[in-house]
């Protein structure tokens, strides 16, 4: 992977010390190794929510739409979210660190629904 955290350097971009601490929050929370790849999750993840919208969009479910249809389609909506996250993860190159996010994601929905002893 090419190294471009110079790109994402605070003092060749100007950047307020409040983006640079978030960005530094991102990395040590996620465990990434760079800004770069910061830069590129949350690349990610925008074009997942926006592909969620458009689909959302195409279907005609607005928010006059009925309760019930909008309901389902936010069911229907959270596997789709979760395939067009690991493909876009793919595609950006970072299929392995969504995968691991797709796996703490629904262990803790699992973890939910578990009795507690």
């Amino acid at each position: 992977m090419l190294d471009l955290d110079w790109l994402l350097n605070a003092n060749s971009l100007n950047l307020q010390p409040e983006i640079v601490s978030f960005i530094d929050k991102l990395k040590k929370r996620w465990q990434v190794t760079s800004a770069w790849q910061v830069l590129i999750i949350l690349v990610v993840f925008a074009c997942t929510g926006y592909s969620i919208v458009l689909i959302k969009h195409l279907l005609g479910i607005k928010s006059g739409s009925d309760s019930t249809t909008r309901i389902l389609f936010y069911i229907a909506a959270l596997p789709v979210y979760n395939v067009l996250l690991l493909v876009y993860g793919f595609i950006f190159g970072q299929f392995n660190f969504f995968l691991n996010f797709e796996k703490r994601f629904f262990s803790r929905i699992a973890n939910l629904f578990k009795k507690k002893s």
